[in-house]
Parts: C-alpha cells; structure tokens; sequence
C-alpha cells in the first residue's frame, strides 16, 4: 500500500464522515465515562484485594 493509495483512501473516508448530532454526542461521552469509572472501578478492587492478601504489609 503506497502513500497516494492510503491518502486516497483517508480523503474517501473524511468525504463520508459527518458531524455527530448534540444527543449522538452526548452518548458517546456518556459511554466513554461510564467505560473509564468500569476501569478504574476494576483497578480499586484488584488494588484492595492485593492488598488484603499481602500479609505483613499495611
């Protein structure tokens, strides 16, 4: 794949693109924020559980 093709093709897909609309846009923040507290939710209990099972260490 050479430079022209893939300009070519980035060129075709920005054609295609179009702006999201105020409610579209807000569920996606809404997803990614709910995405990013599932995550960090993930990493609190691993971190307390770890430190639950160190023993010795408080």
């Amino acid at each position: 794949m050479g430079l022209r093709s893939f300009l070519s093709r980035c060129s075709r897909t920005l054609k295609l693109a179009i702006k999201p609309g105020k409610s579209e846009l807000w569920l996606s923040i809404k997803i990614c924020f709910l995405g990013i507290g599932v995550v960090g939710l993930i990493g609190y209990v691993i971190k307390v559980i770890s430190s639950v099972l160190q023993p010795g260490r408080m």
